[in-house]
């Protein structure tokens, strides 16, 4: 079952943007080295996507990201916090993030982007999604 947005809201007010563990809901492709896209699907139902998908187009919308989004989204694997993955930017890209505040704010928006386009989620509201009802 699906939580509530409300839900989901109350849930992500309550805690610290650091302390949050973000998770991928989409795959991805690497495009060079350093650099990835993101696999959207043209069609999630799978009978609009037998009617409308042309048969010569790929069945995916690939969203590129540059080399600091690449970076954060191989990190998003659940365990992480988000704090960690600004401390992991930090050491990857030393000359580039000076600040650590502009660092986790990039991330926080980065993230934030990321969660309301439905790329990830957070393992906090997955928890609270398994938990048995009261």
């Amino acid at each position: 079952m699906e939580v509530s947005f409300f839900k989901r809201s109350k849930i992500l007010k309550k805690a610290n943007t650091l302390d949050l563990h973000p998770m991928r809901l989409m795959e991805s492709e690497k495009r060079d080295e350093d650099t990835l896209s993101i696999l959207l699907p043209r069609f999630k139902n799978k009978i609009a996507h037998k009617l409308f998908q042309p048969q010569w187009k790929d069945g995916f919308i690939r969203i590129k990201l540059d080399a600091f989004g690449s970076m954060v989204w191989q990190q998003l694997d659940g365990e992480q916090t988000t704090g960690d993955i600004c401390n992991k930017l930090r050491e990857t890209f030393p000359g580039k993030l000076q600040p650590i505040e502009e660092t986790e704010e990039r991330v926080g928006k980065f993230l934030s982007m990321l969660y309301q386009q439905r790329f990830i989620s957070f393992r906090e509201i997955q928890k609270d999604e398994s938990a048995p009802a009261k």
